[in-house]
C-alpha cells in the first residue's frame, strides 16, 4: 500500500493527522508525540504553533517533511535526522560519527556539580575520556566558569564533531579536543575525569533497539565480552592522573555497579560510590584521588590513635 506524500498545499493539521497515522503502523512507541515532533522539526516550527495555526500550509517544508518521515520510520532517531541534540541546556550537534547525548548522561554533570559545590569557581581541569559529541565537556565547562577540558577520542570523526560545539558554545578558548586512545600521551593532573565509556557487552549490541543499533557507532556501543573493557583500561590510567582531591565520574550501565566498583577498588581507589539517574538506576560510579582518600584514612587513623591515648 502506498503512504500518502505531503504536499506543499497539505495543512499542518491535515500532516500531524496523516504522520499519525503513518507511525502508528510502525514500531514507534509514541506515534502522536513521534508525529509532532518530527512535524516541528521538518517545518521549524514551535509546537505552540500546531494549535495556534492548524491551517497554515506546508509549503515548501512538505518535500522536508517527507524526507523526515521516511527516515524516522526507518528507525533513525530525530536527532539524527536534524543533527541536533539538548544536553544540559546546550543545542549540541551530532552525527553518526557520534553517540545520542541521552538525559541519563546527565547524571555525570549532576554528580559533578555536587562533588564541586564548594569549588565552582576554581580553575579546574577537566578530561573527558571518549570524548565524543563533547556533550559531557560542553556541559562541565559551562557549569564551571573558570575551568579548563581536554577531551580525548579515538575516532578523528567525532573529535571534529566535538571540536565543533566547544566552539559553538563559545568553549574554545578553554578546551582541546584531541584524537587518541584514553589516556595516551595525556599529563595531569586533573581535577575532574569524566567518561561515558562503551559498556554493552558485544553479544547484547545486535539486541539493542534499532535506534541505537543501527545508528550510534558501534565503537561507542561495544564494551567488550563483558562489557567492561573500557572500565578496566580507565580506572588505572585515571589513578595516576587524578589530582589531590580529584574525582572520576563514569557511566555504567544497569547491574554493572558491582563489578565497576570492584575495578575501581582493585585499581588502589579508598573511596567509591554511586550516583542514581532519575529512574533511580545506579547511573555513574564515582571514585576519588587516591592520594586523598589516603590521607583522609591515615588522618582518621591518626585522631583515632589520638583519642585512645589522650589523658582524660
Amino acid at each position: 500500500m502506498s503512504e500518502t506524500r505531503f504536499g506543499a498545499g497539505t495543512s499542518r493539521a491535515e500532516a500531524l493527522k496523516l504522520l499519525v497515522e503513518r507511525f502508528r503502523r510502525s514500531e514507534l512507541d509514541d506515534p502522536s508525540r513521534e508525529a509532532r515532533l518530527t512535524l516541528c522539526a521538518a517545518a521549524n516550527l514551535p509546537q505552540a504553533a500546531l494549535i495556534a495555526e492548524p491551517d497554515s500550509l506546508l509549503g515548501g517544508a512538505a518535500a522536508r517533511l517527507e524526507e523526515y518521515a521516511v527516515r524516522r520510520l526507518s528507525g533513525e532517531p530525530l536527532s539524527k535526522i536534524v543533527g541536533r541534540r539538548e544536553f544540559w541546556g546546550l543545542a549540541l550537534s551530532i552525527s553518526p560519527d557520534v553517540l545520542d547525548p541521552r538525559p541519563e548522561t546527565e547524571t555525570i554533570v549532576e554528580a559533578a556539580v555536587a562533588l564541586f559545590a564548594g569549588r565552582r569557581q576554581e580553575r579546574l581541569c577537566v578530561l573527558d575520556l571518549g570524548v565524543g559529541s563533547g556533550a559531557l565537556l560542553c556541559a562541565l565547562l559551562r557549569e564551571f566558569l573558570n575551568a579548563r577540558g581536554l577531551g580525548v577520542d579515538i575516532s578523528a570523526a567525532a573529535a571534529e564533531v566535538a571540536r565543533r560545539n566547544t566552539l559553538a558554545c563559545d568553549l574554545d578558548g578553554r578546551a582541546e579536543i584531541r584524537v587518541g586512545s584514553w589516556t595516551d600521551g595525556v599529563v595531569g593532573p586533573f581535577d575532574l575525569i569524566v567518561s561515558n565509556p562503551p559498556y554493552v557487552r558485544t553479544s547484547e549490541v545486535d539486541s539493542l533497539a534499532r535506534e541505537v543499533r543501527h545508528f550510534d557507532p558501534r565503537l561507542a556501543l561495544d564494551g567488550g565480552i563483558d562489557g567492561l573493557d573500557a572500565y578496566r583500561a580507565i580506572f588505572p590510567q585515571a589513578a595516576r592522573l587524578l589530582a589531590p582531591d580529584g574525582w572520576l565520574l563514569v557511566e555504567i550501565d544497569a547491574g554493572q555497579a558491582g563489578a565497576v566498583l570492584a575495578i575501581a577498588a582493585k585499581a588502589g581507589f579508598l573511596e567509591r560510590s554511586t550516583h542514581r539517574d532519575l529512574a533511580g538506576r545506579e547511573r555513574v560510579v564515582a571514585a576519588r584521588s587516591l592520594r586523598t582518600a589516603l590521607g583522609q584514612r591515615n588522618h582518621e587513623r591518626d585522631n583515632r590513635h589520638e583519642r585512645v591515648i589522650a589523658p582524660d
